[in-house]
């Protein structure tokens, strides 16, 4: 949970610094003044992203899974009705970039030998990955929070395994003479 509060936030970050950027570099119609400088910004903003879900990827598969363990158990009277909708986002998403990560390692293994970190070959590879990634990782920036919604209500609702507790017995004391 610790790796997918910090990908919430930095993500979160990440896209404000985005809006502020597009808000002040772009027309009244949405148009940016400079493409080239635009294009570069946005793919930061996507190499920004993929690297802090990083942390996450590895146990986001074990989270999801938590997660529909957990609702399938929850009192139907503390579901949100939009939780299976977002888990099932997540799932896709999840899938799409493990398919898009498969993707890339075979297109960087598939690059020349002198493309690495710094060439324009390596660089341009990688940012096509990202910025196909992009929204696949913001739908985790979006709907990610509902794992821990989703999670905070199994903590807080009663075990099916613990019984519902019995009203203590009453003590009577035998009246004095």
């Amino acid at each position: 949970m610790r790796h997918l509060d910090h990908y919430v936030r930095d993500s979160k970050k990440i896209l404000d610094a985005w809006d502020a950027y597009s808000d002040e570099h772009t027309d009244l119609d949405g148009w940016p003044h400079d493409d080239h400088a635009y294009g570069m910004r946005a793919s930061q903003r996507d190499a920004d992203t993929a690297e802090a879900f990083e942390a996450l990827r590895y146990g986001a598969r074990h989270l999801l899974a938590t997660a529909e363990t957990q609702l399938a158990q929850l009192p139907e009277n503390t579901v949100q009705s939009r939780w299976v909708y977002q888990l099932g986002v997540l799932r896709d998403a999840l899938d799409r970039l493990d398919e898009l990560h498969e993707q890339w390692l075979v297109t960087r293994d598939a690059l020349c030998a002198t493309a690495k970190p710094g060439t324009a070959e390596f660089d341009d590879a990688l940012a096509e990955h990202h910025a196909e990634s992009w929204s696949y990782l913001d739908d985790w920036a979006t709907h990610g929070k509902a794992l821990r919604e989703i999670n905070t209500a199994a903590r807080k609702a009663r075990s099916p395994l613990a019984p519902v507790p019995a009203p203590a017995p009453i003590r009577r004391t035998a009246a004095r003479k």
